[in-house]
């Protein structure tokens, strides 16, 4: 039996890439799925045609249910209206997958204010919008004795996690949705919900024009994790980042306390870099690696 089978899901960002893959693969396992693309360019900007309807026909020519969404997932009316569709559609919401996003690489010192605002609003505030909605749904739905089960999936990237240079607005919208992914675990929980990220490695629109992309992953290689992480199966499992690489995957450990001094008293200023020279060596703290090919 596919491990979806009889669940609804959302996957924002789904008209291509990563995101098309875990509609298709969502579908494959039994669910139902409400496809969102708002039909932009890798930079943002308007496409003459949404690719949502298409995946739409491709996930119907599998046997499977979907219907195309058109929202901006960082306009909070439109993210309410994206839910409140598929509840209409198909009778409820277990499933959000939060993938949608595109980039404005520039190196720090280059980048625009407009060029942050857009990114941290598509990225991280189109995290927020959605997921603010669904879990007002699932609460409301718990208190009436309906609990879902309900499963979020967030995309962070190793950008956000370990850095990457010319991508600081990007990075930052990244950590942002790993933080965020933290905190709502802590708090959907008593709904019956779980909430983990993926960190995706994968050969797509946003990495072919910044790297060199032959021998990355095939997108659909994220997919099946997105799958089990969104089956009932997995409700031991939340709060996580989970990085993956074809056929890898890596649980992420975020910032942890490392070792500790206490001067028993407040530190003199000349005090303090022989102090945190030695808990760098006691702790063996890896180099900041920087350059990450992920999305």
């Amino acid at each position: 039996m596919s491990i979806l089978e009889g669940r609804i899901a959302i996957v924002t960002g789904a008209g291509r890439g990563i995101g098309r893959a875990h509609a298709l693969e969502l579908a494959r396992q039994g669910a139902k799925v409400v496809v969102n693309d708002f039909g932009v360019s890798l930079a943002g900007e308007s496409d003459a045609e949404s690719p949502a309807n298409s995946v739409v026909s491709e996930i119907e020519a599998l046997g499977g249910e979907a219907v195309a969404n058109g929202a901006d997932v960082a306009d909070f009316a439109q993210a309410e209206a994206m839910v409140q569709q598929a509840i209409a559609s198909f009778g409820g919401l277990d499933i959000l997958v939060n993938n949608a996003g595109f980039v404005r690489d520039r190196m720090l010192v280059n980048t625009a204010v407009d060029e942050w605002d857009a990114v941290i609003r598509v990225h991280l505030k189109g995290h927020f919008a959605p997921l603010r909605h669904a879990g007002a749904y699932w609460r409301n739905e718990s208190k009436e004795g309906r609990p879902r089960g309900a499963r979020v999936i967030n995309t962070s990237s190793g950008a956000g996690l370990q850095g990457s240079i010319g991508q600081t607005t990007y990075s930052a919208a990244k950590a942002g949705i790993a933080g965020m992914t933290l905190v709502a675990a802590a708090e959907l929980g008593r709904y019956g919900a779980t909430v983990n990220a993926i960190a995706p490695v994968a050969k797509t629109r946003m990495t072919e024009g910044a790297f060199d992309t032959s021998a990355m992953p095939d997108p659909a290689d994220n997919s099946p994790v997105v799958a089990w992480l969104a089956s009932v199966e997995s409700s031991d499992v939340t709060g996580r980042v989970i990085e993956i690489e074809g056929g890898q995957i890596c649980l992420e450990q975020g910032w942890t306390h490392g070792p500790t001094r206490d001067a028993g008293r407040r530190w003199e200023a000349d005090e303090v870099g022989s102090a945190l020279r030695d808990l760098i060596a006691e702790g063996a703290a890896p180099e900041p690696v920087y350059g990450s090919q992920t999305v």
